[in-house]
Protein backbone atom coordinates (compact mmCIF):
# COMPACT_ATOMS: atom_id res chain seq x y z
CA UNK A 1 0.00 0.00 0.00
CA UNK A 2 1.74 3.14 -0.59
CA UNK A 3 1.72 5.59 1.66
CA UNK A 4 2.86 9.51 1.07
CA UNK A 5 5.71 10.77 2.81
CA UNK A 6 6.20 14.21 4.25
CA UNK A 7 9.05 15.74 6.68
CA UNK A 8 8.42 16.04 9.95
CA UNK A 9 9.38 17.92 13.23
CA UNK A 10 8.43 16.26 16.42
CA UNK A 11 8.42 17.35 19.61
CA UNK A 12 8.66 15.27 22.93
CA UNK A 13 7.94 15.53 26.52
CA UNK A 14 8.66 19.54 26.01
CA UNK A 15 11.82 19.16 24.09
CA UNK A 16 12.73 21.18 20.87
CA UNK A 17 12.98 19.05 17.72
CA UNK A 18 15.74 16.34 17.44
CA UNK A 19 15.34 16.10 14.00
CA UNK A 20 13.44 15.91 10.94
CA UNK A 21 11.47 12.71 9.96
CA UNK A 22 10.48 11.33 7.07
CA UNK A 23 6.86 9.57 7.85
CA UNK A 24 3.34 8.90 5.88
CA UNK A 25 1.07 11.57 6.09
CA UNK A 26 -2.79 10.86 6.19
CA UNK A 27 -4.42 8.95 3.50
CA UNK A 28 -6.10 10.44 0.75
CA UNK A 29 -9.26 8.64 1.25
CA UNK A 30 -9.32 9.65 4.96
CA UNK A 31 -8.64 13.41 3.87
CA UNK A 32 -10.73 13.80 1.02
CA UNK A 33 -13.62 11.05 2.16
CA UNK A 34 -17.24 11.51 1.82
CA UNK A 35 -17.72 12.97 5.28
CA UNK A 36 -14.96 16.18 4.64
CA UNK A 37 -11.55 16.46 5.83
CA UNK A 38 -10.07 15.54 9.55
CA UNK A 39 -9.83 18.08 12.14
CA UNK A 40 -6.09 18.99 12.26
CA UNK A 41 -3.38 17.22 15.04
CA UNK A 42 -1.21 19.41 16.64
CA UNK A 43 1.51 18.24 18.34
CA UNK A 44 1.64 18.34 22.12
CA UNK A 45 2.88 21.90 23.34
CA UNK A 46 5.63 22.60 25.95
CA UNK A 47 8.15 24.93 26.72
CA UNK A 48 11.83 24.03 25.05
CA UNK A 49 13.92 22.70 27.59
CA UNK A 50 17.97 22.01 26.69
CA UNK A 51 19.21 18.71 28.78
CA UNK A 52 22.35 17.92 29.50
CA UNK A 53 22.44 15.00 26.63
CA UNK A 54 21.53 18.13 24.30
CA UNK A 55 25.06 19.57 24.91
CA UNK A 56 26.99 16.81 23.56
CA UNK A 57 24.86 16.43 20.27
CA UNK A 58 26.89 17.44 16.70
CA UNK A 59 24.35 18.02 14.42
CA UNK A 60 25.44 18.76 10.52
CA UNK A 61 27.48 21.72 9.89
CA UNK A 62 24.54 23.09 7.26
CA UNK A 63 21.91 22.18 10.17
CA UNK A 64 19.89 19.80 7.50
CA UNK A 65 19.23 15.89 9.26
CA UNK A 66 21.48 13.50 7.19
CA UNK A 67 19.69 11.32 4.87
CA UNK A 68 20.62 7.96 5.25
CA UNK A 69 19.82 4.41 3.24
CA UNK A 70 20.59 1.13 4.28
CA UNK A 71 23.75 1.25 2.56
CA UNK A 72 24.74 4.42 4.28
CA UNK A 73 24.24 3.39 7.89
CA UNK A 74 26.22 -0.38 7.19
CA UNK A 75 28.89 2.15 6.24
CA UNK A 76 28.81 4.22 9.37
CA UNK A 77 28.19 1.46 11.47
CA UNK A 78 31.59 -0.59 10.17
CA UNK A 79 33.53 2.87 10.88
CA UNK A 80 32.56 3.23 14.57
CA UNK A 81 31.60 -0.48 15.91
CA UNK A 82 33.96 -1.21 18.80
CA UNK A 83 34.01 -4.91 18.45
CA UNK A 84 33.54 -5.16 14.34
CA UNK A 85 37.08 -3.05 14.49
CA UNK A 86 38.90 -5.17 17.13
CA UNK A 87 38.21 -8.35 14.16
CA UNK A 88 39.56 -5.85 11.85
CA UNK A 89 42.60 -5.45 14.33
CA UNK A 90 43.21 -8.94 14.56
CA UNK A 91 43.28 -9.50 11.34
CA UNK A 92 45.93 -6.94 10.27
CA UNK A 93 47.78 -8.20 13.14
CA UNK A 94 47.82 -11.68 11.88
CA UNK A 95 49.27 -10.45 8.40
CA UNK A 96 51.82 -8.87 9.63
CA UNK A 97 52.70 -12.21 11.58
CA UNK A 98 52.82 -13.63 8.22
CA UNK A 99 55.14 -11.09 7.00
CA UNK A 100 57.07 -11.51 10.15
CA UNK A 101 57.25 -15.33 9.86
CA UNK A 102 58.30 -14.94 6.33
CA UNK A 103 61.27 -12.76 7.19
CA UNK A 104 62.25 -15.59 9.39
CA UNK A 105 62.75 -17.74 6.48
CA UNK A 106 65.47 -15.77 4.59
CA UNK A 107 68.69 -14.87 6.15
CA UNK A 108 69.37 -11.57 7.84
CA UNK A 109 72.02 -9.14 7.61
CA UNK A 110 73.07 -6.77 10.40
CA UNK A 111 75.75 -4.46 11.00
CA UNK A 112 77.88 -4.75 14.31
CA UNK A 113 80.42 -2.27 16.16
CA UNK A 114 82.04 -2.65 19.66
CA UNK A 115 84.59 -0.49 21.01
CA UNK A 116 86.51 -2.60 23.82
CA UNK A 117 88.61 0.16 26.04
CA UNK A 118 91.11 -2.25 28.50
CA UNK A 119 92.61 -0.84 31.57
CA UNK A 120 96.72 -1.04 31.00
CA UNK A 121 98.79 -3.34 33.13
CA UNK A 122 102.43 -0.94 32.83
CA UNK A 123 104.01 -3.64 31.27
CA UNK A 124 102.89 -4.88 28.04
CA UNK A 125 100.50 -3.49 25.65
CA UNK A 126 97.78 -6.34 25.54
CA UNK A 127 96.22 -4.67 28.83
CA UNK A 128 94.84 -6.59 31.99
CA UNK A 129 92.16 -8.67 30.21
CA UNK A 130 93.73 -11.52 28.61
CA UNK A 131 90.57 -11.81 26.16
CA UNK A 132 91.98 -8.76 24.71
CA UNK A 133 95.50 -8.14 22.65
CA UNK A 134 95.51 -4.71 23.28
CA UNK A 135 94.34 -1.34 25.44
CA UNK A 136 92.44 -0.63 22.73
CA UNK A 137 90.16 -3.06 20.21
CA UNK A 138 87.78 -2.18 17.59
CA UNK A 139 85.18 -4.73 16.03
CA UNK A 140 83.11 -3.69 13.52
CA UNK A 141 82.06 -6.09 11.23
CA UNK A 142 78.49 -7.30 8.90
CA UNK A 143 77.07 -10.18 10.49
CA UNK A 144 74.97 -12.87 8.36
CA UNK A 145 72.74 -15.30 10.38
CA UNK A 146 71.01 -18.28 8.91
CA UNK A 147 69.13 -20.89 11.00
CA UNK A 148 68.84 -24.70 9.47
CA UNK A 149 65.79 -27.02 10.91
CA UNK A 150 63.33 -29.04 9.18
CA UNK A 151 61.19 -26.12 10.77
CA UNK A 152 62.74 -24.13 8.21
CA UNK A 153 62.91 -26.10 5.25
CA UNK A 154 59.12 -26.90 5.94
CA UNK A 155 58.26 -23.17 6.68
CA UNK A 156 55.70 -24.61 9.15
CA UNK A 157 55.65 -21.36 10.89
CA UNK A 158 55.15 -19.77 7.90
CA UNK A 159 52.63 -21.81 6.84
CA UNK A 160 50.95 -20.97 10.44
CA UNK A 161 51.02 -17.61 9.93
CA UNK A 162 49.19 -17.93 6.94
CA UNK A 163 46.46 -20.00 8.52
CA UNK A 164 46.00 -17.53 11.30
CA UNK A 165 45.57 -14.81 8.86
CA UNK A 166 42.72 -16.84 7.19
CA UNK A 167 41.18 -17.50 10.18
CA UNK A 168 41.26 -13.72 11.26
CA UNK A 169 40.30 -12.94 8.22
CA UNK A 170 37.07 -15.62 8.32
CA UNK A 171 36.46 -13.84 12.03
CA UNK A 172 36.70 -10.73 10.39
CA UNK A 173 33.92 -11.50 8.15
CA UNK A 174 32.04 -12.98 10.81
CA UNK A 175 31.79 -9.96 12.80
CA UNK A 176 30.76 -7.54 9.14
CA UNK A 177 27.75 -10.07 9.07
CA UNK A 178 26.35 -10.16 12.39
CA UNK A 179 26.84 -5.82 11.96
CA UNK A 180 25.17 -5.76 9.19
CA UNK A 181 22.30 -7.90 11.01
CA UNK A 182 22.36 -5.83 14.08
CA UNK A 183 22.49 -2.26 11.58
CA UNK A 184 19.55 -3.50 9.50
CA UNK A 185 17.14 -4.66 12.39
CA UNK A 186 18.08 -1.35 13.60
CA UNK A 187 17.23 0.58 10.78
CA UNK A 188 14.09 -1.27 9.95
CA UNK A 189 13.11 -0.75 13.34
CA UNK A 190 13.41 2.77 12.97
CA UNK A 191 11.05 2.65 9.85
CA UNK A 192 8.64 0.70 11.25
CA UNK A 193 9.07 2.67 14.41
CA UNK A 194 7.72 5.75 11.99
CA UNK A 195 5.21 4.09 10.17
CA UNK A 196 3.63 2.77 13.22
CA UNK A 197 3.83 6.25 14.65
CA UNK A 198 2.31 7.55 11.06
CA UNK A 199 -0.89 5.06 11.39
CA UNK A 200 -1.62 5.85 15.07
CA UNK A 201 -1.97 9.81 14.26
CA UNK A 202 -4.37 8.71 11.15
CA UNK A 203 -6.11 6.36 14.03
CA UNK A 204 -6.41 9.22 16.10
CA UNK A 205 -7.55 11.40 13.50
CA UNK A 206 -10.21 9.00 12.70
CA UNK A 207 -10.78 8.71 16.53
CA UNK A 208 -11.43 12.42 16.44
CA UNK A 209 -13.26 12.39 13.31
CA UNK A 210 -15.89 9.73 14.39
CA UNK A 211 -15.97 11.42 17.85
CA UNK A 212 -17.34 14.74 15.94
CA UNK A 213 -19.83 12.79 13.58
CA UNK A 214 -21.50 10.70 16.92
CA UNK A 215 -21.75 14.32 18.55
CA UNK A 216 -23.40 15.49 15.63
CA UNK A 217 -25.61 12.68 15.21
CA UNK A 218 -27.14 12.84 18.73
CA UNK A 219 -27.20 16.56 18.61
CA UNK A 220 -29.41 15.61 15.91
CA UNK A 221 -31.46 12.68 17.60
CA UNK A 222 -30.40 10.26 15.33
CA UNK A 223 -27.71 8.43 17.74
CA UNK A 224 -27.66 7.80 21.24
CA UNK A 225 -25.67 8.94 23.84
CA UNK A 226 -23.42 5.46 24.03
CA UNK A 227 -22.14 6.22 20.96
CA UNK A 228 -20.24 9.51 21.56
CA UNK A 229 -19.18 7.43 24.79
CA UNK A 230 -18.06 4.83 22.55
CA UNK A 231 -16.77 7.19 20.27
CA UNK A 232 -15.00 9.58 23.29
CA UNK A 233 -13.00 6.07 24.93
CA UNK A 234 -12.21 5.18 21.52
CA UNK A 235 -10.51 8.72 20.63
CA UNK A 236 -8.95 8.52 24.54
CA UNK A 237 -6.94 5.18 23.51
CA UNK A 238 -5.61 6.32 20.10
CA UNK A 239 -4.64 9.18 21.68
CA UNK A 240 -2.49 7.03 24.50
CA UNK A 241 -1.30 5.04 21.62
CA UNK A 242 -0.18 7.76 19.46
CA UNK A 243 1.77 9.30 22.49
CA UNK A 244 2.94 5.48 22.95
CA UNK A 245 4.51 5.24 19.15
CA UNK A 246 5.93 8.48 19.27
CA UNK A 247 7.72 7.11 22.58
CA UNK A 248 8.82 4.11 20.41
CA UNK A 249 9.67 5.87 17.08
CA UNK A 250 12.04 8.24 19.58
CA UNK A 251 13.66 5.08 21.32
CA UNK A 252 14.02 3.43 17.69
CA UNK A 253 15.96 6.57 16.79
CA UNK A 254 18.69 6.37 19.67
CA UNK A 255 19.46 2.55 19.18
CA UNK A 256 20.58 3.27 15.64
CA UNK A 257 22.03 6.62 16.53
CA UNK A 258 23.75 4.99 18.49
CA UNK A 259 25.49 2.16 16.10
CA UNK A 260 25.63 5.36 13.28
CA UNK A 261 27.74 7.65 15.13
CA UNK A 262 30.81 8.42 17.06
CA UNK A 263 29.13 11.14 18.88
CA UNK A 264 25.80 11.36 20.13
CA UNK A 265 23.53 12.69 16.93
CA UNK A 266 19.59 12.19 16.36
CA UNK A 267 19.63 14.37 13.43
CA UNK A 268 19.41 12.26 10.23
CA UNK A 269 16.52 10.75 8.47
CA UNK A 270 16.71 7.22 6.69
CA UNK A 271 15.13 5.98 3.46
CA UNK A 272 12.05 3.72 3.88
CA UNK A 273 12.30 1.10 1.23
CA UNK A 274 10.64 -1.43 3.11
CA UNK A 275 8.31 -1.78 -0.02
CA UNK A 276 11.24 -2.75 -2.36
CA UNK A 277 11.38 -6.17 -1.14
CA UNK A 278 14.72 -7.81 -2.05
CA UNK A 279 14.22 -11.33 -4.16
CA UNK A 280 14.87 -14.09 -2.19
CA UNK A 281 17.08 -16.68 -4.51
CA UNK A 282 15.89 -20.78 -4.61
CA UNK A 283 17.36 -22.99 -2.35
CA UNK A 284 19.80 -25.25 -4.26
CA UNK A 285 21.23 -21.42 -5.19
CA UNK A 286 21.63 -20.31 -1.32
CA UNK A 287 23.35 -24.07 -0.60
CA UNK A 288 25.81 -23.19 -3.54
CA UNK A 289 26.56 -19.81 -2.01
CA UNK A 290 26.53 -21.17 1.84
CA UNK A 291 29.27 -23.93 1.06
CA UNK A 292 31.60 -21.63 -1.43
CA UNK A 293 31.01 -18.04 0.87
CA UNK A 294 30.79 -19.04 4.68
CA UNK A 295 32.85 -17.88 6.93
CA UNK A 296 32.78 -19.84 9.56
CA UNK A 297 33.40 -22.88 7.52
CA UNK A 298 36.43 -20.83 6.70
CA UNK A 299 37.40 -20.13 10.56
CA UNK A 300 37.06 -24.06 11.27
CA UNK A 301 39.52 -25.00 8.14
CA UNK A 302 41.73 -22.48 9.38
CA UNK A 303 42.20 -23.88 12.54
CA UNK A 304 42.48 -27.20 11.68
CA UNK A 305 44.92 -26.28 9.22
CA UNK A 306 46.59 -23.87 12.03
CA UNK A 307 46.66 -27.37 14.52
CA UNK A 308 48.16 -29.59 12.09
CA UNK A 309 50.91 -27.30 11.76
CA UNK A 310 51.59 -27.18 15.41
CA UNK A 311 51.42 -30.54 15.56
CA UNK A 312 54.33 -30.67 12.31
CA UNK A 313 56.27 -27.75 14.73
CA UNK A 314 56.03 -30.10 18.06
CA UNK A 315 57.79 -33.16 16.26
CA UNK A 316 60.11 -30.96 14.76
CA UNK A 317 61.17 -30.22 18.11
CA UNK A 318 62.80 -33.61 18.08
CA UNK A 319 65.39 -33.26 15.51
CA UNK A 320 69.00 -31.22 15.44
CA UNK A 321 69.51 -27.49 14.31
CA UNK A 322 71.89 -26.19 12.78
CA UNK A 323 72.75 -22.43 12.86
CA UNK A 324 75.24 -20.49 10.75
CA UNK A 325 77.04 -16.81 12.08
CA UNK A 326 78.95 -15.68 9.34
CA UNK A 327 81.17 -12.01 10.34
CA UNK A 328 83.11 -9.91 7.99
CA UNK A 329 84.92 -6.79 9.05
CA UNK A 330 87.85 -5.98 11.53
CA UNK A 331 88.62 -6.84 14.92
CA UNK A 332 91.86 -4.88 16.13
CA UNK A 333 93.62 -2.10 18.12
CA UNK A 334 92.57 0.65 15.32
CA UNK A 335 90.13 1.28 12.94
CA UNK A 336 92.41 0.75 9.86
CA UNK A 337 92.11 -1.91 7.28
CA UNK A 338 96.15 -2.83 7.96
CA UNK A 339 98.16 -2.90 11.74
CA UNK A 340 101.52 -2.61 12.82
CA UNK A 341 102.55 -6.27 14.40
CA UNK A 342 103.76 -5.91 17.70
CA UNK A 343 106.22 -8.04 17.64
CA UNK A 344 107.52 -7.15 14.13
CA UNK A 345 106.92 -2.90 13.75
CA UNK A 346 107.72 -3.27 10.28
CA UNK A 347 105.42 -5.79 9.67
CA UNK A 348 102.00 -5.02 8.71
CA UNK A 349 98.99 -7.34 9.06
CA UNK A 350 95.63 -7.23 7.40
CA UNK A 351 92.37 -6.31 9.22
CA UNK A 352 89.52 -6.84 7.02
CA UNK A 353 88.37 -10.87 7.09
CA UNK A 354 85.99 -13.25 8.23
CA UNK A 355 85.20 -16.25 10.57
CA UNK A 356 82.38 -18.00 10.82
CA UNK A 357 80.44 -19.93 13.33
CA UNK A 358 78.37 -23.09 12.76
CA UNK A 359 76.60 -24.98 15.26
CA UNK A 360 74.96 -27.77 15.53
CA UNK A 361 72.28 -28.39 18.36
CA UNK A 362 71.23 -32.29 19.19
CA UNK A 363 68.26 -32.76 21.32
CA UNK A 364 68.71 -35.80 23.67
CA UNK A 365 66.95 -34.96 27.13
CA UNK A 366 64.50 -32.55 28.45
CA UNK A 367 62.71 -34.70 31.04
CA UNK A 368 59.83 -35.52 28.57
CA UNK A 369 59.16 -31.83 28.03
CA UNK A 370 59.11 -32.21 23.90
CA UNK A 371 57.10 -35.29 23.65
CA UNK A 372 54.18 -33.31 26.17
CA UNK A 373 54.19 -30.67 23.68
CA UNK A 374 53.56 -32.96 20.90
CA UNK A 375 50.44 -34.49 22.85
CA UNK A 376 49.33 -30.77 23.62
CA UNK A 377 49.36 -29.76 19.92
CA UNK A 378 47.39 -33.36 18.87
CA UNK A 379 44.82 -32.99 20.96
CA UNK A 380 44.38 -29.47 19.66
CA UNK A 381 44.24 -30.99 16.15
CA UNK A 382 41.88 -33.50 17.31
CA UNK A 383 39.80 -30.85 18.73
CA UNK A 384 39.53 -28.38 15.79
CA UNK A 385 38.85 -31.81 13.56
CA UNK A 386 35.61 -31.88 15.98
CA UNK A 387 35.14 -28.29 15.69
CA UNK A 388 34.98 -28.67 11.94
CA UNK A 389 32.75 -31.59 11.32
CA UNK A 390 30.33 -29.89 14.26
CA UNK A 391 30.38 -26.31 12.28
CA UNK A 392 29.94 -28.40 8.71
CA UNK A 393 26.54 -29.95 10.40
CA UNK A 394 25.50 -26.59 12.31
CA UNK A 395 25.92 -24.77 8.66
CA UNK A 396 23.64 -27.21 7.03
CA UNK A 397 21.13 -27.36 9.75
CA UNK A 398 20.84 -23.13 10.21
CA UNK A 399 21.04 -22.82 6.16
CA UNK A 400 17.45 -25.16 6.61
CA UNK A 401 16.33 -22.81 8.92
CA UNK A 402 17.23 -19.14 8.09
CA UNK A 403 15.88 -20.58 4.65
CA UNK A 404 12.41 -21.51 5.91
CA UNK A 405 12.48 -18.39 7.95
CA UNK A 406 12.98 -16.07 5.29
CA UNK A 407 10.51 -17.84 2.85
CA UNK A 408 8.23 -17.75 5.44
CA UNK A 409 8.54 -14.03 6.35
CA UNK A 410 8.26 -13.53 2.61
CA UNK A 411 4.80 -15.45 2.44
CA UNK A 412 3.65 -13.29 5.35
CA UNK A 413 4.07 -10.14 4.41
CA UNK A 414 2.73 -10.79 1.00
CA UNK A 415 -0.40 -11.66 3.11
CA UNK A 416 -0.35 -9.44 5.25
CA UNK A 417 -0.23 -6.48 2.64
CA UNK A 418 -3.42 -7.85 1.26
CA UNK A 419 -4.84 -8.17 5.09
CA UNK A 420 -4.15 -4.31 5.76
CA UNK A 421 -5.69 -3.67 2.06
CA UNK A 422 -8.97 -5.01 2.79
CA UNK A 423 -8.98 -3.51 6.35
CA UNK A 424 -8.92 0.05 5.00
CA UNK A 425 -11.80 -0.94 2.26
CA UNK A 426 -13.88 -2.50 5.02
CA UNK A 427 -13.26 0.80 6.95
CA UNK A 428 -14.57 2.64 4.31
CA UNK A 429 -16.99 0.84 3.74
CA UNK A 430 -18.16 0.69 7.53
CA UNK A 431 -17.79 4.18 7.78
CA UNK A 432 -20.85 4.60 4.95
CA UNK A 433 -23.13 2.51 6.34
CA UNK A 434 -22.79 4.41 9.86
CA UNK A 435 -23.38 7.60 8.60
CA UNK A 436 -26.24 5.84 6.52
CA UNK A 437 -27.58 4.66 10.20
CA UNK A 438 -27.27 0.95 8.32
CA UNK A 439 -24.00 -0.12 11.13
CA UNK A 440 -23.22 0.38 14.88
CA UNK A 441 -21.05 2.46 16.51
CA UNK A 442 -19.02 -0.71 17.46
CA UNK A 443 -18.79 -1.96 14.16
CA UNK A 444 -17.07 0.96 13.55
CA UNK A 445 -14.35 0.89 16.77
CA UNK A 446 -14.10 -2.66 15.67
CA UNK A 447 -13.21 -1.55 11.80
CA UNK A 448 -10.88 1.42 13.07
CA UNK A 449 -8.65 -1.07 15.52
CA UNK A 450 -8.87 -3.52 12.28
CA UNK A 451 -7.09 -1.43 10.32
CA UNK A 452 -4.63 -0.43 12.85
CA UNK A 453 -3.73 -3.64 13.58
CA UNK A 454 -3.45 -5.00 10.21
CA UNK A 455 -1.46 -2.17 9.28
CA UNK A 456 1.12 -2.36 12.16
CA UNK A 457 0.89 -6.39 11.70
CA UNK A 458 2.19 -5.81 7.57
CA UNK A 459 4.76 -3.28 8.84
CA UNK A 460 6.17 -5.50 11.05
CA UNK A 461 6.15 -8.60 8.71
CA UNK A 462 7.76 -6.35 6.34
CA UNK A 463 10.85 -5.75 8.80
CA UNK A 464 10.74 -9.43 9.80
CA UNK A 465 11.53 -10.47 6.02
CA UNK A 466 14.44 -7.74 5.40
CA UNK A 467 15.58 -9.06 8.89
CA UNK A 468 15.41 -12.90 8.31
CA UNK A 469 17.32 -11.97 4.52
CA UNK A 470 20.03 -10.38 6.65
CA UNK A 471 20.32 -13.54 8.88
CA UNK A 472 20.32 -15.90 5.70
CA UNK A 473 23.74 -13.74 4.37
CA UNK A 474 25.36 -14.26 7.49
CA UNK A 475 25.72 -18.06 6.27
CA UNK A 476 25.91 -17.29 2.13
CA UNK A 477 26.85 -13.64 1.97
CA UNK A 478 25.27 -10.95 -0.08
CA UNK A 479 23.14 -11.89 -2.99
Amino acid sequence: MARPSVRHSLTGKGQPSRGYLAIPTLMWALTNGPSGAYGQLQPPPGPAVQSALELIQAPSPSGAPLTLTLRDALERARHNDASYNAAVSDRRVAHEDRVQARAALLPSLNFHSEYLGTQGNGHLPSGRYVTNDGVHVYRIWGVFHQDFSPATFQRTAYHRASAAEALAQAKEEIARRGLTVTVTKAYYGLVVAQRKYATAQESLAQAQRFLGITQNKERAGEAAHSDVIKAQIQFDQQKQAFQEAQLGMEQARLALAVLLFPNFNENFTVVDDLEAEPVLPSFSEVQAMAQRENPDLRAAVAALRQARLDVSAARAAFLPTLTTDVDYGIEANAVALKSTSITDPTLRLPNLGYFATVTLNVPIWNWGATRSKLKQAEFHRQQAQLELTQAQRQLLANLYALYDEALAARTEAESLREAARLAAESLRLTGLRYEAGEATALELVDAQNTLTQARNAYDDGQARYRAALANLQTLTGSF
